[in-house]
């Protein structure tokens, strides 16, 4: 299974790009997320 991560910094920028390119490459589970902080990514912390 491939999974992918798309975030953006800022809440003006959208996620749809990056999820339309992960679900192309074959992605099953995508996390997303949507911070302005480098150190704060929750969903990487599994």
């Amino acid at each position: 299974m491939k999974i992918g991560y798309a975030r953006v910094s800022t809440k003006d920028q959208k996620l749809e790009l990056q999820i339309e390119a992960l679900e192309k490459y074959g992605c099953e589970l995508i996390f997303k997320e949507t911070k302005s902080a480098l150190k704060e990514r929750p969903e990487l912390h599994l």
